[in-house]
């Protein structure tokens, strides 16, 4: 491959980051709803409005079948996924309290556990094995009597390792202890069937793995995690409006002010292309790009894989340390400006990750794809690294 050949393509393997391009048909419903549309829900009865309301319902359908979830008045709709996780920590946890989360959360768990470590919650961190896996007798034995809450990350967002949330939540249906997800890195890449799993809440960003804007996300509520959870946010609701206390029943108690709008109907494009694709072809592809990309870094000298090499168990997300170089944030800006390969380095909003994987303070460089990727384009970033490195 020549040097002018890379000059000519830009290559987008920062998918973890958030999804490029967006499904099919996102933009031009976002473009109908301001155009066209443009009414608010739950005020009137009129034809836009009512549309409006079609659209969040059906929305929320659409994740319930997605995420084996039976209740839509229990998915409730967020400004995304940062706060949807704060609105399960900080609407649930009080004082006197404690949690248990993995060793390798982002920072959309850790900085809300954090700050509340000043107001009397504590935590504490559930270790990996060796082999990246999540030590759970380790978590066991780190259950107290006061321990409300286990939150993980379904996928890490450096490793891509899956960690076992099924088993997790056998341990917390033991102990009477609530389990959130973070699945910022598995919603619309792996299956997740809520049926089957002991879930409280599973919290999901639309604009990552389901390939919809920004600025909007769902958290996916058990009856019982409902009702112990405090609104973080309160205010009108279109509903009660006789009385200024904040209504009880679901979804309108987490669902104050006036939604965005633009964003459901760009989430519920996105949700209708995954509908029409089906989540096993592009788990499928995305595994084969996976095993391409894993196969290929065998050949470049000079290059660690961090975490788990086990397909079953890890998501299309790659970290890598470059061991021949000072500093892997030489390696991310020659990709991005010699080549057009685009990527993301650093520590990726979780320190507490890469001390886990010895990469901390130096970071990695990290490739996420998913199925709109190419093995051509998985080719270029092989033979971009190997120029670089050699």
């Amino acid at each position: 491959m020549s040097q002018e050949f890379f000059s000519d393509h830009t290559v987008y393997l920062d998918q973890a980051a958030t999804s490029r391009p967006k499904a099919a048909g996102v933009g031009e419903a976002m473009r109908f709803y301001i155009e066209e549309v443009c009414a608010n829900v739950n005020r009137s009865t009129y034809t836009p409005a009512t549309d409006a309301a079609i659209h969040v319902l059906e929305t929320r359908e659409k994740l319930c079948a997605l995420f084996g979830f039976s209740d839509p008045t229990h998915v409730i709709l967020t400004p995304g996924q940062t706060v949807s996780l704060n609105m399960v920590i900080k609407g649930l946890l009080r004082p006197g309290d404690h949690a248990l989360v993995s060793s390798v959360e982002h920072n959309g768990v850790m900085r809300p556990l954090t700050q509340l470590l000043d107001h009397g919650v504590s935590f504490d961190r559930i270790p990996m094995h060796d082999d990246d896996t999540l030590d759970l007798d380790a978590a066991r034995k780190l259950i107290r009597p006061n321990t409300k809450l286990m939150i993980l990350t379904h996928a890490s967002n450096v490793s891509g390792t899956v960690l076992p949330i099924a088993d997790a939540g056998e341990l917390c249906r033991e102990h009477g202890i609530f389990l959130a997800v973070d699945a910022a890195q598995s919603a619309g890449h792996i299956p997740i069937d809520l049926s089957s799993m002991h879930v409280d809440a599973l919290c999901v960003p639309s604009h990552k793995g389901l390939r919809g804007p920004a600025g909007i996300g769902a958290m996916l509520l058990s009856p019982a995690l409902a009702k112990a959870l405090d609104p973080l946010i309160t205010g009108g609701t279109g509903s009660d409006s006789h009385t200024e206390v904040q209504p009880d029943y679901m979804p309108d108690r987490f669902e104050s002010g006036t939604p965005n709008l633009p964003g459901v109907y760009g989430l519920h494009a996105a949700l209708c292309e995954l509908e029409r694709e089906g989540l096993a072809w592009r788990q499928s592809q995305e595994e084969a790009l996976l095993k391409r990309f894993l196969r290929g870094l065998d050949t470049i000298v000079g290059i660690r894989i961090i975490g788990t090499r086990d397909l079953a168990r890890k998501i299309g997300v790659v970290s890598i340390d470059c061991t021949t170089v000072k500093d892997n944030a030489e390696v991310a800006d020659r990709l991005a400006t010699e080549f057009g390969i685009l990527t993301r380095c650093g520590l990726h909003c979780a320190p507490n990750t890469h001390k886990t994987y010895g990469t901390f303070p130096q970071g990695t460089v990290r490739f996420s794809f998913n199925s709109s990727n190419t093995e051509k384009e998985i080719d270029l970033a092989l033979e971009a690294l190997k120029r670089i490195l050699h």
